[in-house]
């Protein structure tokens, strides 16, 4: 991945090439060969196989480990080797040749799926209960896959079964308002059908509970959201992790972790992260570089920001006493890592910004050189339980301003073990204004190069003037160019459908 990301054709009907298959214990077990659709669907352990496949779908683009480069399409990181060409994206420059066809292509690949696997599934001798929880599963991962199509372009293309041509897939887009009625009702059948439990690999009620939760946010349907975050704390299945932050995004640590509800899943040795995986990308290659403004952001470990009287920050010692999630993050100047020789580890390529991502890099398996570092098989994290604490808190902030639940909910992540920030000032955030402001910065904290600061902030509208006082390394002002928070599709979608009308502003 070392060069620039080229984006797979549109896959609308690719039906019996749509799957890569796993064994018969699921997600439990490395791939091994393609399904023939034509001799398919004749035993329980062909669903399986189908569902795998599916859930291998998320494998790819901003759903496997290219998730974290979303991070460098805002104010917290650079994408220092264009990978996704948000160098172009940061500075305004947002055309229907730049933008990466990852946002597009990749989603509708998943939806194929999903939906050939929809289409077929009852052509199985699978019990109807089994059937069920399958269908719930496979109607939720389409949904993310739509949510994030909206998120990006507004209005797309609904296919809700599989085209039976290619002529058949060439379809005017839908209103965004009627992809989100169906986002809305996939979910709410997902919710009715997924297992009540904790996360074990595949999706259960709570991962479709918080993805609703998110897109009421996106909405901001208030109430709506708080209410529904509300029923997962309620529910008791989950919990901050109490054994490292660092930790949730390591291998060794993510089996059967009580904060993760959803991820997707890879295994060694013949299934790990593509191409070559974080340890490479963002260990060796330093590929995500945070900005100094992300630095600045992480508070003393008193509770102040580094700017207010009685901080105790100095400036020539900037990275000590800080919110310990500093350095669970970012690897700083002043840190060094060591290879089992003794030496030290040095990135391959000069870091533009000073800094370079830390977490989600196993430093067990140091030196993170391509010719010699394991396949990287650590889950690529979607929801967990901090996010719903979070989505809760800001949601419930909208409704009712301050109260004693917001402040429990953002003292239960900052109080975690090894993090043990002070607990929110109330005498300070004591308005729904300033508490809007405080909530919104501890998401940035907390989920920081995770990839969910770029959806933040377009979906409150803080992009452009976010975007405004910064500079990346080259020293061109940073910009937001996309009118009303919306993508252009790529002129090849346009010219491969002629019914595909492209956004206003991008004609």
């Amino acid at each position: 991945m070392k060069t620039k990301y080229i984006g797979i054709a549109m896959i609308a009907i690719a039906m019996t090439a749509m799957l890569t298959s796993c064994n018969e214990d699921f997600l439990d077990k490395d791939p091994t060969t393609k399904i023939d659709g034509a001799a398919f669907w004749k035993t329980d352990a062909d669903t399986k196989l189908g569902l795998a496949g599916v859930y291998r779908r998320l494998q790819s683009g901003f759903y496997g480990q290219g998730k974290l480069w979303l991070d460098a399409y805002s104010d917290n990181a650079l994408d220092r080797h264009s990978y996704y060409g948000f160098g172009d994206l940061t500075r305004g420059i947002v055309n229907s040749t730049n933008v990466t066809s990852t946002f597009y292509t990749i989603p509708y690949a998943g939806i194929s799926g999903c939906n050939f696997f929809l289409d077929n599934i009852d052509k199985s001798p699978t019990v109807d209960a089994k059937k069920t929880v399958y269908k719930a599963e496979v109607r939720f991962i389409r949904t993310m896959f739509y949510f994030d199509l909206v998120q990006a372009f507004g209005g797309v293309v609904l296919y809700q079964t599989e085209p039976a041509t290619v002529e058949d897939a060439k379809i005017a887009k839908s209103s965004k308002e009627d992809v989100l009625k169906f986002i809305h009702r996939e979910l709410d059948f997902a919710i009715a059908n997924l297992p009540d439990e904790a996360y074990n690999g595949h999706a259960v009620k709570a991962s479709a509970q918080a993805l609703k939760t998110k897109v009421y946010l996106f909405q901001q349907n208030w109430s709506a959201a708080a209410d529904l975050a509300k029923q997962i704390i309620s529910g008791g299945k989950f919990q901050i992790y109490q054994g490292g932050y660092q930790n949730l995004f390591l291998t060794a640590t993510q089996q059967n972790n009580p904060e993760i509800i959803f991820s997707t899943k890879y295994l060694a040795p013949n299934n790990p992260q593509g191409g070559e995986g974080v340890l490479v990308e963002i260990g060796w290659y330093g590929s995500i570089a945070p900005y100094q403004n992300l630095v600045d952001a992480y508070e003393m470990k008193n509770g102040k920001r580094i700017n207010e009287a009685g901080s105790g920050y100095v400036a020539a010692n900037p990275y000590e006493n800080r919110d310990p999630r500093l350095k669970m993050t970012i690897k700083v100047p002043t840190e060094k890592y060591i290879n089992p020789n003794g030496q030290e580890f040095k990135e391959s390529d000069p870091l533009l910004t000073g800094y370079v991502q830390k977490k989600y890099l196993d430093f067990s398996k140091l030196p993170f050189d391509r010719t010699k570092t394991p396949l990287t098989d650590q889950n690529i994290v979607h929801t967990r339980y901090a996010d719903v604490l979070l989505m809760y808190a800001e949601a419930k902030n909208e409704v009712s301003g301050p109260d004693a639940s917001i402040y429990k909910a953002l003292n239960e992540i900052r109080e975690r073990k090894g993090v043990e920030m002070p607990k929110v000032d109330e005498t300070i955030y004591n308005t729904k204004e300033k508490l809007r402001d405080f909530i919104l910065h501890e998401r940035r904290i907390e989920l920081a190069l995770e990839g969910h600061r770029y959806y933040d902030l377009k979906r409150r509208n803080l992009m452009e003037s976010t975007l405004a006082p910064l500079k990346n390394p080259g020293g061109a002002p940073l910009k937001f160019g996309e009118k009303n928070n919306v993508l252009p599709f790529a002129q090849s979608e346009l010219d491969r459908n002629k019914n595909l009308v492209q956004n206003e502003d991008y004609n």
